[in-house]
């Protein structure tokens, strides 16, 4: 009997914690602003996320470009801003968990800005670099 207690306490655990992870807020007025970010072009690996900087012949329609692609993904929505803003920013759900990853996408000169990150946790396990290359690739850039 005692180990059914455990065990349903351990599930409603589990439960809470998926519920919570789904649930919370992710707030625009936090996640919605051009980051302190890397200003030279390349691909800049950080504890929990990635940046890619691209210098860019045509920078507003590649934003452009790369808002539909990005928007046509998994898990993904826009939580602020357009192409004709310059900085837009979109969550991207985990599959099992529903943990959110922040990207913002943003204009800065003729180069262009994704940096993906994690809200929760220490490490993406790569994710969000993939993610940003997959997209990039699929944009040939």
């Amino acid at each position: 009997m005692l180990w059914r207690i455990a065990l349903a306490l351990i599930l409603a655990l589990v439960l809470g914690f998926a519920a919570w992870v789904r649930l919370a807020p992710v707030r625009a007025e936090r996640w919605h602003r051009v980051p302190s970010a890397a200003a030279q072009v390349g691909d800049w690996a950080e504890p929990g996320g990635f940046e890619a900087v691209r210098q860019l012949p045509k920078p507003q329609a590649t934003l452009a470009e790369l808002d539909t692609i990005i928007m046509a993904s998994p898990r993904t929505t826009r939580l602020e801003g357009a192409p004709e803003d310059g900085l837009i920013t979109y969550v991207t759900r985990s599959a099992l968990w529903g943990f959110p990853d922040i990207t913002n996408l943003w204009l800065e000169g003729g180069r262009l800005h994704i940096r993906g990150h994690l809200i929760y946790g220490r490490s993406d396990l790569g994710v969000n670099r993939a993610r940003i290359e997959g997209w990039l690739a699929r944009a040939g850039i």
